[in-house]
């Protein structure tokens, strides 16, 4: 059997992740293997002209902002929900930093807004990355914040 280039790292069942390019950081996200893709929980979903707007989060959420998301670039597919029912998502693409690893990822949008956490991290994204340990939360440190040098 043949190792990968790249040793997996181990995450616990939930973990603090950021979305650079969305704006939000230190998320608390859960680790879920039995889904397949890795969603996020938006609502005021609408698309127009080709383009797809939405807001991120709840506005009971303490990161929440009244800012609406664009994407020109998006599509929509079949996903099955956590009820087992099949309903028809918008999927984008943009970068989920899990640690120091940056990720470039195909995100559901959903409304999450009964569920716990507002993001779920599905095997697509884990797939040659992670190990999940179970037992564990937060395992994986937040980056280094690099000091701004004074002039």
């Amino acid at each position: 059997m043949m190792q990968s280039a790249k040793a997996k790292q181990t995450i616990g069942r939930r973990e603090l992740i950021d979305f650079p390019e969305l704006g939000l950081f230190n998320i608390t996200a859960k680790v879920d293997t039995g889904a397949y893709t890795t969603a996020l929980h938006c609502h005021d979903i609408r698309e127009e002209n080709g383009i797809l707007y939405f807001k991120l989060l709840d506005p009971s959420h303490p990161d929440y902002t009244e800012k609406e998301q664009q994407f020109s670039s998006y599509f929509q597919k079949e996903i099955k929900n956590s009820f087992g029912e099949m309903e028809k998502r918008y999927i984008i693409k943009t970068v989920i930093k899990i640690g120091r690893r940056r990720i470039n990822s195909l995100i559901s949008l959903t409304d999450r807004g009964t569920m716990r956490y507002p993001v779920l991290i599905g095997r697509k994204l884990l797939k040659k990355r992670f190990v999940v340990d179970v037992s564990l939360l937060n395992n994986i440190p937040p980056p280094i914040k690099k000091k701004k040098s004074k002039p």
